[in-house]
């Protein structure tokens, strides 16, 4: 082998993770690693965690089928789109980028319903895990909660306030403790739980609205615990004069 002519080596920390890119660069072009490549430069710059190995196959594949279809016309709408727009701005706006240096290496251009699939691999690799379902399902169960909470108050919630982006932080590793099958320890605080029972009874009278989606939608039985918090963050989100 001609080392001269290596442009870029690829150190991968998982066991396991080169093989696959090895068996997925076999039946795809080197060009779409170099683009993923690109692409996961960028957002490791701009992202406040540490993206997984996995996402350099994942997002080699997913760039690979996307200019597969396009090629052939096709075009897929994602449903998501508006959810992940919303919640997961900066992987949004990493996506955006993505797009760009998708289209200054192969002259095509993407629309946002891509940029929305790329951003879910962003989220995704917070789960360190390969199955992209994962994600989705972590985006659709924090969209589901915030939906019972405007419905409940009927109000529409400050998206630009402190009180919401830490509700929304608490709602994704919420989710994503379901999906590692991970619970909080719990404290056996009674106290405090019939005390903001008494003293936020609207904010715990959601809390149980989502306890029983949780139990009927995925069988979860979530903790008292995990009820004070969800109150917390739910009284201070719906609080429109509330100091942060």
């Amino acid at each position: 082998m001609d080392t001269s002519k290596i442009e870029k080596t690829f150190v991968l920390e998982k066991q396991g993770v080169s093989d696959k890119l090895a068996q997925l660069l076999s039946d795809t072009s080197e060009r779409y690693l170099n683009i993923s490549s690109k692409i996961l430069d960028y957002a490791k710059s701009r992202l406040p965690y540490k993206i997984d190995d996995h996402l350099y196959v994942a997002l080699t594949d997913h760039i690979s089928f996307a200019i597969s279809r396009h090629k052939q016309g096709i075009t897929l709408k994602n449903p998501l789109l508006w959810e992940i727009r919303k919640h997961y701005k900066l992987e949004y706006q990493v996506s955006l980028k993505a797009l760009a240096i998708i289209q200054e290496e192969t002259g095509i251009l993407f629309g946002e319903d891509e940029a929305a699939s790329i951003a879910l691999h962003l989220v995704n690799s917070q789960l360190s895990g390969e199955n992209m379902a994962e994600a989705v399902q972590v985006t659709e169960m924090v969209n589901n909660i915030l939906n019972i909470v405007k419905y409940h108050f009927g109000m529409e919630l400050d998206e630009s306030s402190i009180n919401y982006e830490r509700f929304l932080t608490h709602l994704r590793f919420f989710a994503m403790r379901f999906i590692r099958k991970e619970r909080v320890m719990e404290t056996e605080d009674h106290f405090l739980f019939e005390q903001l029972n008494r003293k936020y009874p609207e904010a715990f009278r959601c809390s149980e609205k989502i306890q029983l989606y949780l139990e009927k939608s995925y069988n979860w039985e979530i903790s008292k615990d995990e009820i004070i918090y969800l109150t917390l963050h739910i009284h201070r989100v719906t609080q429109r004069h509330q100091q942060s």
